[in-house]
């Protein structure tokens, strides 16, 4: 089939959960036999693509990722029913590149990756009516934003954000749904979400694809368990992003006090891109080390005697359990953390959703060595088993050709 893929950025190389979820899929479906196209964003888009980019990938067009400034921000959260989601990456010249190509090409699938790029569906379905439009909704947005509403909400000094979170909730469950409903397929990454998705759309076609792993690539990356590396905890992500910034702080001042009085030689590294200002009074304290953009987090997450997820708002499968599950890591995550996991606390990891409970289970593991190297072996078991992509890819691709067997006029299928 000849398959084009709408991405929010780069997908190669893949250092943040959304391109590690769209590298896979055009990985493994060019792999397979298929030919792949790509409209992407990127902030550097003169810069040319990887060789493995480029060899998975029959056409690549980059655009300069759009910048707002906060005045035009405020101006559409004001003046436009859109959500604020549907503006982030809004770009004409990116809208007409796609029309053309559209227009031009026959494609059997165009795949829209995620919630940013939805309006560029809705303004290009016209041009291409044989087509069909999978939409990839890599969060449920709009419940997203209501967790974040109610979470922010208690706090009077979150107020704002409160508000915010409240109109967006609004804005994207009318937007999310309009999506879903216009796209043949949808496509969503755990049980809860599609769930969620089904209360909004009931009607529209619904496909459940987890976010997946390519388990080999991380089988290499061993752990000395040094001395250093017993009393290590590590969290990754983006560092910009809500859920993992809320995540951060409240382990900061819920959790990690009770674990350094308990173990002194306790390490926390927060390793991710863009770190918040919000992040920084953290910095003061030397037990937290606190990395910005790395190169590669495999290494930072083999040092870890613990991988913590301390995640109150979110949703979807998360791709930094997936990546510490390959890696064989003993995990504590909140419930919210793991949701769409189907994982009982004590087998792949430790559910904690308490700051005492979570504590407890982190300075438990840092005493009981044979305990995190069988929660980490039973984790790989259950990554391996479930959420290799060697597993999942033949299932969208199995989609894509029953949509095809339902048109038939196609030209490819």
């Amino acid at each position: 089939m000849r398959l084009l893929f709408l991405t929010p950025q780069r997908p190669f190389p893949p250092r943040q959960g959304t391109a590690l979820r769209n590298w896979g899929l055009i990985q493994h479906l060019a792999a397979r036999g298929h030919e792949v196209w790509l409209l992407s964003f990127d902030p550097h888009p003169d810069h040319p693509p990887a060789p493995a980019l480029r060899a998975a990938c029959r056409e690549i067009h980059l655009f300069p990722t759009p910048r707002r400034t906060t005045r035009q921000r405020l101006r559409t959260l004001m003046s436009s029913p859109l959500p604020d989601m549907a503006w982030r990456l809004w770009d004409t010249r990116f809208l007409e590149a796609l029309r053309a190509w559209v227009r031009a090409n026959t494609f059997d699938v165009v795949q829209v990756e995620g919630i940013e790029l939805a309006r560029y569906m809705l303004h290009a379905q016209a041009d291409a009516p044989r087509t069909r439009w999978v939409f990839d909704d890599h969060n449920c947005e709009y419940v997203l934003q209501q967790r974040a509403f109610f979470t922010d909400v208690r706090s009077p000094r979150r107020w704002h954000a409160a508000l915010y979170s409240f109109i967006q909730w609004q804005r994207l469950r009318a937007f999310e749904q309009q999506a879903m409903q216009r796209a043949a397929l949808t496509v969503c990454v755990s049980a809860e979400d599609e769930a969620a998705l089904r209360r909004i759309a009931p009607c529209a076609p619904l496909l459940m694809i987890p976010n997946g792993i390519a388990v080999a690539d991380y089988a290499h990356f061993g752990s000395s368990h040094s001395e250093e590396e017993a009393y290590t905890l590590v969290f990754t992500g983006k560092m910009d992003f809500r859920p993992n910034v809320d995540a951060a702080l409240w382990f900061a001042a819920h959790i990690w006090p009770r674990v350094k009085a308990a173990q002194p030689r306790a390490r926390w590294w927060i390793v991710g891109q863009s770190p918040s200002p919000r992040l920084d009074p953290l910095r003061a304290d030397p037990s937290i080390v606190i990395t910005g953009a790395v190169e590669d987090v495999r290494p930072f997450i083999a040092r870890a005697a613990v991988y913590v997820a301390p995640l109150r708002v979110g949703g979807g499968t998360r791709f930094k359990l997936l990546e510490a599950m390959a890696m064989r890591k003993a995990i504590v995550s909140t419930s919210l953390g793991c949701e769409g996991f189907a994982v009982r606390s004590g087998e792949a990891l430790i559910v904690a959703d308490t700051p005492h409970d979570f504590a407890q289970a982190i300075l438990a593991l840092f005493d009981d060595v044979p305990r995190r190297r069988a929660l980490g072996e039973r984790a790989f078991q259950f990554v391996a088993a479930h959420y290799d992509w060697a597993h999942l890819v033949p299932r969208l691709e199995a989609a894509y050709f029953s949509l095809c067997r339902a048109h038939p006029d196609a030209d490819h299928c």
